[in-house]
């Protein structure tokens, strides 16, 4: 009879694949990229890398040196953005690339600050954009895209062209960041044109050591030629208003070997058909993927709501799976530019089967449509730490699932959990949340876990504990840690720190699980813990007791003689650890708002008062805020230093709000492509929305947001004629940035008709029939700039 919870790590596999794919990476690079059958290495070393999707053409051009910054604090080693036609060339033979189409000037910031850049260069990106990218002008020729017509290909070959030309000298025999290309997007039955469009963009100039393309929907790619990535959404907006959750998101919350997706892109090719085999690329190809979902689009007849939680149990359980390279969509949102002729949104206007809202593509991301930190960006930080330090021991790793694992997708009574190891050694992934269907405690929860080769079973924690609703977490597995063998933590690994000549390896709690660290006790001399038990068990000392938090802090001296920290934080406190280079030195900085590392400058943003931050290792001297010297306070092994106090950031203030007009009647219900609901159309927001004013001060502090707490359908936000926001309402509160001093802004909300099929969170049903602005606040964030000494 199976035992619960225990697994078995089979041998170690023979070694990858290796010079089997036609890669290659520019003669001479000090830091060649290889990719083989299961990993990716970087300079003969095992890579784990973390891409984010940002779109430069939605965001001005002023805002993404910061913008990129802040994605570099959240771990994110690459950045990946479409570019996008037709925000080039909206007219035949004007081609821009100035002002928010500077290509070259964001891929020049990227490599200023150390990020590596991936370019999708389509020619079709879809990114919920109007033709999915195509120009109008190129819709209108007689010639079939997204095939080799030649009377498709000759534009296409003249964009390629545009591009190379604007990424000359970016590629990496030029010291280049350009470290991936993908080709086209989600176009899963043509490999030949697939192969037509890699050998345009290569004539163009365009050069990169891995050449990519979206793997869901069974894809067939042309041999060889491109690395497969695949993707996995929490919630999807594409399907149907009465569908419920899908399954093929319900499936991302298990640990699988399946990497498919066949969910993503579905509305745009035959369901019925699938292009092939969903694991063809398994044996030649590592794991790696692009679209992660980072948050997610609402769509007018179907506006997904995520959780932060949401979206961290999806990016974990993917590593546990078995990913070496975590790529999330979007992990910053944007706006739509405003088009010269059209609207440039996806829409039934455009034969698409979904209506997006005409400028906003917030995404729920991490990152913000304006920049806003969101909590999801904090459930990915302590991943991405994580992977930084140990990525290049994870990637490696075979993913392994226990023998009794769930019996199906609706199964919610058996644990889901795997382990990642190389034999020796490893990394146990637990995931006991989901969306929408809430998973039970899991009392009593203990694992076995049989290594190889006469290795000794390891049972752990020493003492059952309860595994809360919604937790999910990694535990290390005979970590080596600076020489002392962390044989178990429950307690996940965020990163390591070298305070004065020590190694500090930091850990984060669980909420509702009791930190407990085992040693291999022939590793240790001497052990010190603030507070707790310790005891020796079966050749381990054992340590329980422990309050997390900053003076949480075992003391180890290994045999040896080198120095080990082991400092346990609690859940909330490790969700605000920041590492990076400051100073002088590397450290880690715990704060509640946002940080970001440039050059010899940290920056704090924060919406407090007076915010703080807490240093390790601490500066020698008081530190420099915006001019002012700092002293430092004792927080456990940390130093806190607490800013502000001039009024320019603070408590949301609120914001008059006059009603000029009450909602009339609903428009009647419409609709488009597949009979989905269609957008009230525009006339509707000049006769029956509600419409109120707010005026916006003359001395309004950048980066300011007005966040509107409102009901009803759609919200649409004018400056004049100007539309300057947008939002279908789906129960979160609305953020207007990017707001002009001293304007009249005219918002207007319509409510949603009773009959319309479209689907909005349970909770805020009865809200979407009512249009009203109940609340206005302004939300103020500011940077603190923060520098060493004079």
């Amino acid at each position: 009879m199976t035992q619960p919870h225990r697994l078995r790590i089979p041998p170690p596999a023979a070694p990858p694949l290796t010079g089997h794919l036609p890669f290659a990476d520019a003669p001479g690079v000090a830091d060649p990229i290889e990719v083989t059958s299961r990993w990716l290495t970087r300079a003969g070393r095992p890579w784990f890398p973390v891409s984010g999707e940002f779109h430069y053409s939605r965001c001005p051009a002023g805002q993404w040196e910061e913008e990129l910054l802040k994605m570099k604090a959240g771990g994110v080693t690459a950045v990946a953005s479409y570019l996008i036609w037709i925000h080039h060339e909206e007219v035949e033979g004007q081609v821009r690339f100035d002002g928010n189409r500077d290509l070259r000037r964001f891929a020049e910031l990227c490599a200023r600050h150390g990020l590596d850049f991936v370019p999708r260069v389509g020619p079709w990106s879809h990114a919920e954009v109007r033709n999915g990218g195509l120009p109008d002008w190129l819709m209108t020729r007689d010639c079939t895209p997204r095939t080799d017509d030649p009377a498709y290909l000759e534009p296409v070959r003249a964009w390629f062209a545009a591009l190379a030309e604007q990424l000359r000298g970016l590629d990496r025999g030029h010291g280049g960041p350009i470290i991936a290309i993908q080709i086209e997007n989600e176009l899963y039955d043509q490999p030949g044109h697939l192969r037509t469009l890699k050998r345009l963009a290569q004539e163009a100039g365009l050069s990169a050591p891995m050449w990519t393309s979206t793997a869901w929907g069974g894809v067939q790619l042309p041999g060889d030629e491109l690395l497969p990535l695949y993707g996995g959404y929490p919630e999807a907006f594409w399907t149907e208003a009465d569908g419920g959750w899908p399954d093929t998101c319900r499936k991302h919350f298990f640990f699988t070997h399946q990497r498919d997706d066949e969910g993503i892109g579905a509305d745009l090719r035959p369901t019925t058909v699938r292009g092939g085999d969903p694991d063809a690329f398994a044996d030649r190809f590592p794991w790696a993927t692009c679209e992660l979902g980072g948050g997610m689009a609402v769509a007018y007849h179907r506006r997904p709501r995520l959780d932060a939680a949401d979206i961290g149990a999806l990016g974990l359980t993917k590593i546990g799976c078995g990913s070496v390279w975590q790529g999330y969509y979007m992990f910053h949102g944007g706006t739509n530019p405003a088009g010269e002729h059209s609207t440039l949104q996806e829409s039934h206007a455009t034969s698409y089967p979904n209506d997006l809202p005409v400028l906003t593509y917030d995404f729920q991301a991490p990152l913000g449509e304006y920049g806003q930190y969101r909590p999801s960006y904090d459930e990915l930080r302590l991943q991405h730490l994580l992977l930084a330090d140990f990525g290049h021991l994870i990637a490696p790793m075979e993913s392994v699932l226990p023998q009794g694992r769930p019996e199906g997708q609706h199964d919610r009574d058996t644990l889901r959990w795997a382990v990642r190891a190389d034999g020796t050694s490893g990394f146990l992934f637990v995931n006991n949340h989901q969306p929408h269907e809430p998973l039970p405690d899991r009392p009593d929860t203990s694992f076995t876990v049989e290594f190889p080769g006469g290795a000794e079973t390891l049972m752990l924690p020493a003492s059952p504990v309860t595994v809360p609703a919604g937790a999910y977490f990694c535990w290390p597995l005979r970590l080596d840690v600076a020489g002392v063998r962390l044989e178990w933590a429950t307690a996940q690994p965020v990163c390591t720190v070298d305070p004065g000549g020590r190694t500090v390896l930091v850990l984060a709690a669980t909420d509702g699980i009791a930190p407990e660290l085992a040693l291999d006790a022939g590793t240790v001399k001497s052990v010190s813990a603030p507070s707790g038990d310790l005891a020796e068990v079966d050749g381990r000392i054992l340590i329980t007791g422990l309050r997390p938090g900053t003076d949480a802090l075992v003391e180890v001296e290994a045999v040896d003689g080198g120095r080990v920290g082991l400092l346990v934080l609690d859940a909330a406190t490790a969700r605000t650890v920041y590492r990076g280079e400051a100073w002088g030195a590397e450290r880690l900085v715990l704060c509640a708002g946002g940080v970001v590392f440039d050059h010899d400058e940290m920056r704090v943003h924060s919406t407090a008062v007076r915010p703080s931050f807490a240093v390790l290792p601490a500066p020698e001297h008081p530190l420099v805020v915006d001019g002012e010297t700092v002293p430092g306070e004792a927080d456990g092994v940390f130093a806190r230093y607490t800013v502000g106090g001039d009024g320019v950031a603070g408590e949301a203030s609120a914001v008059p709000v006059a009603l000029v007009r009450p909602a009339g009647p609903a428009p009647e219900p419409s609709t488009g492509v597949l009979e989905r609901a269609s957008a009230p159309a525009d006339k509707y927001f000049d006769t029956v929305a509600a419409e109120y004013r707010i005026d916006v001060p003359e001395d309004l502090p950048d980066g300011t947001v007005l966040r509107l707490h409102w009901s009803g359908d759609v919200g649409r936000a004018y400056v004049g004629d100007v539309l300057v926001a947008d939002q279908f309402f789906s129960g979160r509160v609305w953020d207007i940035g990017r707001l002009p001093a001293g304007a009249v802004l005219q918002v207007r909300v319509l409510p949603l008709h009773a009959d319309a099929r479209v689907h909005v969170p349970r909770d805020a049903g009865d809200a979407a029939r009512a249009a009203a602005v109940t609340r206005a606040e302004w939300i103020s964030s500011r940077a603190w700039a923060v520098r060493p000494p004079v």
